[in-house]
């Protein structure tokens, strides 16, 4: 009997807390803080991003997009798990109400929060920032017209509260539909023909979007963003119970790295100087580095992360909070960094744990002891 299986039988009997998942949705975290920093060093955005520094170093594009296809898979793989496990043991209705406590809640609370917040911030350094990236210097311009349009707030880093509504309203239908039949089918085949068809199933998505993909910020549903994100959400969803089920795939955990690693290789190659629309080659690379890196992942979680450990307990508990307030405060910080000329290691560095010390502590004063744990905790 695996680690796995031993893992999730201690696991079901006593209702506890799923570690494995638990620590990696918190280093999912701590890289997602890690990567809206290092955007404003990457040369591939200094065009897009309003934080954009003067400098930029090739090494930070190298590491962040193969995160960025990672992490959101991986989010929405451990969502899923968690959607199942909370029907489980609560029901549909108990489903919803967690639901809209958990996530409609902070989402309508905290967006026009970030959404204020932000633009302030933006159009006050837009003003005073002598070294403006391209687009606050675009906005600074935009600000002296008289005539200047009004422009339609986004989602924002707060898109995934909106996609994890879609996909448990999506969960909803699917099993009053019994579509369920269709997973069960699907995980049926066995380990190894799940992970083999999984790129093709999100290969679509990526090949209706640019290359690398955008955060879908759009109040309505991205097609693609359902199609990329979709199968990892029911992925989980049918890990539920049975998280061994990847462990006859164990032998191959190494070569599928450096699969991925190698298809990384010619992906970044493929970027050239920008975003551009994906060709199928291009999204099929995307499509196995994002299928089969996030089962690595999962599969280093589940024997390497079990164990329980009191920081990542602690990192885990504030995962929640530190991406509803991370990002306002990711930009404040570099916003009064773009007129300093520090080496770029010292910046990213400076901001990214300036950043995470506000929200850990944010978090054990404002959240950890206090009503608003049961909402963002």
């Amino acid at each position: 009997m695996g680690v796995a299986r031993r893992f999730i039988e201690i696991a079901l009997m006593s209702d506890a807390r799923i570690h494995a998942f638990d620590h990696l949705r918190a280093l999912a975290m701590l890289l997602g803080v890690a990567f809206h920093v290092g955007l404003a060093y990457s040369p591939l955005m200094q065009s897009f991003w309003l934080t954009a520094d003067r400098r930029t170093w090739v090494g930070f594009d190298v590491v962040l997009w193969f995160l960025h296809l990672l992490r959101m898979p991986l989010f929405f793989l451990v969502a899923g798990f968690f959607t199942a496990w909370l029907d489980e043991r609560r029901g549909m209705g108990g489903l919803a109400r967690q639901r809209v406590r958990r996530i409609l809640v902070p989402l309508v609370v905290f967006w026009p929060l970030t959404h204020v917040a932000m633009t302030r911030m933006t159009v006050l350094a837009a003003r005073e920032v002598e070294h403006p990236s391209q687009v606050l210097s675009f906005l600074r311009e935009w600000l002296l017209r008289d005539d200047a349009p009004m422009t339609l707030p986004s989602l924002g880093h707060l898109w995934f509260l909106y996609y994890l509504l879609l996909f448990s309203v999506l969960f909803w239908v699917g099993r009053c539909l019994d579509f369920g039949a269709v997973l069960r089918r699907w995980m049926a085949l066995g380990a190894p023909l799940v992970a083999a068809t999984l790129p093709f199933l999100i290969l679509p998505g990526f090949a209706l979007t640019s290359a690398p993909h955008p955060a879908p910020e759009s109040y309505f549903p991205q097609l693609w963003a359902l199609l990329v994100y979709g199968p990892f959400f029911a992925l989980g969803v049918g890990l539920h119970g049975r998280l061994d089920f990847f462990e006859p795939l164990r032998p191959w955990l190494l070569p599928a790295t450096f699969v991925c690693l190698g298809c990384y290789a010619l992906f970044y190659h493929s970027l050239g100087s920008g975003q551009a629309e994906a060709p199928w080659a291009t999204a099929a690379l995307q499509a196995v580095i994002a299928a089969w890196g996030t089962l690595c992942c999962l599969m280093l979680g589940l024997r390497l992360l079990a164990r329980p450990s009191s920081k990542l307990r602690f990192v885990g508990a504030s995962a929640y909070w530190t991406y509803l307030a991370h990002l306002p405060l990711v930009f404040a910080i570099q916003y009064v960094l773009l007129d300093r000329d520090w080496p770029l290691i010292v910046k990213f560095t400076l901001t990214t744990l300036v950043t995470l010390a506000l929200c850990f502590a944010s978090y054990a004063l404002l959240v950890r002891c206090t009503p608003l744990r049961r909402f963002v905790g």
